[in-house]
């Protein structure tokens, strides 16, 4: 290398710039090309490279189609979060269950006592306008004597035959069209905290 006209020692190490990967985006319509549309090229850092290559794994070498995915999911979360939603990650199912994911605006967060522990509810707006009820209950103990469980009160603790076990932890995502649909469902006491916030605007234009 040559700069104002001296050579740099051999045993100077001069720094490699990153590697890149150039991808080219087209974009297509159901006209066909769209010319007036530029070609872009997407410039990739080495340290980045591992996650485009994984992409196209998962997508079955398909880069375009995961850029593509990528994008729909960003403009989505980010539409939502600007008008007042945030990204909700719910577990339902027995046990571990699964996980579920929406957007939505919390209304409320409520909880009972029962016979076999503490249930738990939060009910969210979603962006589409429906309301969302995330259920859970803790795991619990079931514990029955005589045939075929018959046996109640005192006396079943006295019972030659008895047989006990557990539930495990569950949880559930229901989700409802209209408020009125939500109140024929789930315990008043739930549906009346909701309805104090059910009809507020999701977004409030102020004149200031």
């Amino acid at each position: 290398m040559v700069t104002d006209g001296r050579r740099f020692p051999s045993d100077v190490n001069v720094p490699k710039p990153a590697v890149l990967l150039y991808v080219d985006i087209y974009v297509y319509s159901c006209h066909g090309y769209d010319g007036l549309m530029p070609n872009k090229t997407i410039y990739v850092s080495d340290a980045d490279l591992p996650v485009f290559q994984r992409a196209q794994e998962l997508t079955g070498g398909n880069l375009s189609a995961a850029i593509s995915k990528a994008l729909h999911r960003l403009v989505e979360v980010e539409e939502g979060r600007l008008e007042g939603f945030e990204e909700i990650t719910v577990r339902v199912g027995v046990g571990a269950g699964k996980l579920q994911r929406f957007q939505g605006v919390l209304l409320a967060d409520w909880n009972r006592s029962t016979a076999t522990g503490t249930e738990h509810y939060r009910v969210y707006r979603t962006r589409t306008g429906k309301l969302a009820v995330h259920a859970s209950r803790p795991k619990g103990f079931v514990h029955t004597a005589g045939k075929d469980g018959q046996l109640t009160g005192w006396r079943k603790h006295f019972a030659t035959d008895q047989q006990w076990g557990e539930t495990p932890a569950a949880a559930i995502l229901e989700v409802y069209d209209t408020f009125e649909d939500l109140r024929a469902e789930v315990p008043a006491e739930l549906a009346a905290l909701v309805e104090v916030n059910a009809t507020e605007p999701e977004v409030e234009d102020l004149d200031i």
